[in-house]
């Protein structure tokens, strides 16, 4: 992973373009942390939250809140909603620089809490950064979607 980290890092330096095979394994990298994310949320996992979200996470909900790594690691553990499910309806990821990915899209977010069942549809934009040599989780601004029937 280091190889292809400092590889994707001189290419972007020297203005080189990555070779599809090298595009593709940065996505996929990627990818694989942003599943490990969802993984994380839904099975609450304060050590798996914090391995993947980076110390720096700007956390910023279609509500409007804003929370950081701590105090989101803590919204998911205590706030007494269940993210049941996150189910991606688009997920597209974009090298942006050395070290820095993002991913744009929309995500139907099942929730439970204790007002019932929710589904949350979002249209977000996420940025991933490399930090030693790991993926890490660094920044979220969601919006939410008009119900179906509103949007005609």
């Amino acid at each position: 992973m280091k190889s292809l980290l400092r590889l994707l890092s001189l290419c972007a330096v020297l203005g080189l373009p990555l070779s599809g095979a090298e595009q593709n394994k940065l996505i996929a990298a990627v990818r694989a942390a942003d599943d490990e994310r969802i993984a994380a949320t839904t099975s609450a996992s304060r050590a798996r939250l914090e391995a993947v979200y980076s110390d720096a996470l700007h956390y910023a909900h279609s509500s409007g809140r804003v929370d950081t790594k701590a105090s989101q690691i803590e919204l998911i553990l205590t706030s007494g909603n269940k993210y049941e499910r996150i189910e991606h309806k688009e997920r597209t990821f974009i090298p942006a620089g050395p070290g820095i990915v993002l991913m744009k899209g929309r995500a139907l977010y099942h929730m439970a809490g204790s007002g019932g069942r929710v589904v949350n549809d979002l249209n977000y934009l996420a940025v991933w950064r490399e930090e030693g040599g790991q993926w890490r989780f660094l920044a979220w601004q969601s919006c939410k979607n008009p119900p179906p029937d509103a949007k005609k």
